[in-house]
């Protein structure tokens, strides 16, 4: 049987190579930080880690995670409700809720688990969903678990999402769910409007933090902050992965009847482990940080301003950011693999991304920042980008 489903998955594989999009392991050597080793020992400044914070190699975390682990050992072996619960799990949801001036917080193994567990526990056939068109994967993934109608409006469209909520006033609960910082283009849902929509036509608010946590605000806690719409949004889903340590980890926190009802029906949070100790530990850590300086966030901006505005200085072409992404547009899909190659024989660790993952003719090189990166780190960046880009013709 599995010759005839061995020839199948061939010609599939040989189709996405063929169309460009097969997908290859780069393979670091060293910690994830802003300098790295690659492949054979061949030295590169890392553009394109989520590690916004720079907390990813942080000498804190690492000695938490050891000593948590020393303390309450390697993994947990079961699920939460049964025998999976750590007095440390609910440290850090008391953390998180802290952190996001919610009233209660439940954790899963990622972000991914999160989403995905969201929407099907709380929500029935005779409910709707309106969604983003550019949300991530897992609130797609999660919505197509859920009976309830969908209804989707153009990214950040609000004259669009109004219509959608007045088709589902037809529905007997809704809500809105969106991203708060779009991971390809960097930019910002307005959330104020979004909010400003959900009360007029009686609609809860669903936000994904994954990419703007850590980084959107003025000290960088998240769209709430940004635009000071504290107690408006309902339900924040997001991940220790990316600017809180950058392992793994995702979590959903609310009103604590909605945290309640996903400890009882998410399935995601009852067939799976819980998080190990170690991760636990240090994300504790990584909030602890957060909580005694703004430090980190705002040597991260600074750096998202230096970059950005020394590039459009000389002649790229960059979308709008409020977060610590920034999509140098080259428009052209094989253009941009070819960039991010030259880009890497300069030792600058970058990806090109284009359609179907970004729109057709919207080929781009997302670049992302980190508090990590210095100064030195940013003007060599900036160069490699200056030199490939006269070489390839994109700016003069």
């Amino acid at each position: 049987m599995y010759g005839t489903f061995q020839q199948f998955l061939n010609n599939e594989l040989a189709n996405i190579e063929s169309a460009g999009l097969y997908k290859r392991e780069r393979i670091i050597k060293t910690p994830q930080k802003a300098d790295i080793r690659i492949n054979e020992g061949e030295e590169a400044l890392n553009f394109c880690a989520n590690n916004y914070l720079g907390l990813s190699g942080d000498t804190r975390l690492i000695e938490a995670a050891k000593k948590t682990m020393d303390a309450r050992g390697f993994g947990m072996s079961s699920v939460r409700f049964i025998c999976g619960t750590q007095d440390l799990h609910k440290q850090l949801e008391a953390a998180i809720s802290d952190y996001f001036k919610t009233e209660d917080t439940i954790l899963y193994g990622s972000c991914f688990d999160a989403n995905g567990g969201l929407f099907e526990p709380l929500l029935a056939e005779e409910d709707a969903i309106i969604s983003d068109a550019l949300n991530h994967a897992s609130i797609i993934d999660g919505v197509r678990l859920c009976k309830a109608r969908r209804y989707r409006y153009a990214n950040a469209d609000t004259d669009e999402l109004e219509k959608c909520l007045q088709a589902a006033q037809a529905q007997r609960h809704r809500i809105i769910a969106t991203d708060g910082v779009f991971s390809m283009d960097g930019n910002v849902a307005p959330m104020d409007k979004i909010c400003a929509l959900a009360e007029k036509y009686g609609a809860l608010v669903m936000v994904d933090e994954s990419h703007s946590a850590g980084v959107a605000g003025p000290t960088g806690r998240g769209v709430a902050e940004l635009y000071d719409i504290y107690g408006k949004i309902d339900i924040f889903t997001g991940t220790l992965g990316k600017s809180f340590g950058g392992a793994m980890g995702g979590f959903t926190t609310g009103h604590r009847e909605i945290i309640d009802l996903l400890r009882q029906r998410s399935r995601p949070y009852l067939f799976s482990n819980s998080l190990p100790p170690a991760i636990v530990g240090a994300g504790i850590e990584a909030f602890g940080i957060l909580r005694e300086s703004d430090e980190l966030h705002t040597r991260l901006m600074n750096n998202v301003k230096y970059f950005r505005d020394r590039m459009m200085d000389a002649g790229f072409d960059i979308k709008p950011t409020q977060s610590a992404i920034c999509a140098v547009m080259l428009y052209d899909a094989r253009l941009s693999q070819l960039f991010a190659r030259r880009m890497q024989e300069e030792g600058i660790f970058v990806t090109g991304f284009y359609y179907p993952v970004v729109p057709e003719n919207q080929a781009r090189i997302r670049v992302q920042l980190s508090a990590g990166h210095e100064t030195a780190h940013l003007d060599r960046a900036i160069g490699a980008f200056i030199k490939t880009g006269k070489e390839l013709n994109v700016i003069k």
